[in-house]
Formats: C-alpha cells, structure tokens, sequence
C-alpha cells in the first residue's frame, strides 16, 4: 500500500496499522482506518491522534484481549463499553465511542495546563479522577510511557 507524502489519512493510518499488525488485511486495514479518519472528523479530533491512539490500545486488532480486562480495539473495559452505549467487540462502535470519549476528554482538558491531548491520553489510560486527583498527569510509569508512545505514533502517522 503506497503511502507516500501525498497519500490520504485513511492510506497513511491503514499504513501504520499494517505494520503493527501484521495479521491484518490491506482492505480491514483500510476499513478501518477509513472509520477512524471519519469518527475523528465527526468529534474534531486530528484523525492521527485517533488512530495513534487506537494503534497503541490493539495494533487495531478487534479481537485483542488485555489481562487487565479490557476488550476491543478500543480496549475497553466492559464497564466503561456499557456506559458509552456500545459493543466493545464491534470495532466500528469502538471506534465510535473510543472517539467520542476522547473528544470529549480533550473538551475538558483544553485550557489545563499540560495540554489537552496529553490530559486526555492520561484520561483514557488512567482515568479521569486520577488526572483530577493529581491535577494533570498522574505519576504512574505506565501511563507516561502510553502517552509518550502515543505521541511518538502520532508523529509518524501525520
């Protein structure tokens, strides 16, 4: 799949998802990428940021599993899949939600200091109250390396 400087969002992010997972098909890849470039437009994210995101939860695989319970290429937990009125196992409802709750986070985050994407990756590891409880990014090492992981995808895939 060529994904040179001129190449869509849809072909760039499909690109990264390939390389992460070599599992994936072009085409499921591309589907996918095409849903995150359209759910990020739709909650004025940067499609990049989504699907960064999304590639550090899965390598956009929508059966991945974590030990922590989390499901979905969204990685949701079934507790938070339920409260976003969605199927975590469909990955076009967890793109879905996956957009929304972090649209919604940057939302609240946009005038914190430390940024509004970085708060809001720091959300959707760590959660929303342990940014609160520590007023910007929580001291948790796994959280840190998330979000500079996150940001490093981020980079490559704009």
């Amino acid at each position: 799949m060529d994904a040179g400087p001129t190449a869509s969002p849809s072909v760039k992010l499909a690109r990264e998802a390939l390389r992460a997972n070599p599992r994936l098909g072009a085409v499921d890849a591309l589907l996918l990428a095409t849903d995150v470039v359209d759910e990020a437009a739709a909650r004025g994210l940067p499609a990049g940021f989504l699907g960064a995101t999304l590639l550090q939860e899965s390598a956009f695989d929508p059966t991945a599993m974590s030990s922590a319970g989390a499901v979905g290429i969204a990685q949701f937990t079934l507790s938070t899949a339920a409260a976003e009125g969605i199927d975590p196992w469909d990955p076009h409802q967890a793109i879905a939600g996956s957009a929304r709750l972090l649209g919604a986070y940057v939302d609240a985050y946009r005038d914190e200091r430390g940024g509004p994407y970085v708060l809001a990756l720091a959300a959707y590891n760590a959660g929303p109250g342990a940014v609160a409880e520590y007023h910007g990014v929580p001291p948790y090492a796994e959280t840190r390396e998330y979000i500079d992981d996150v940001l490093d995808r981020w980079s490559r895939i704009v």
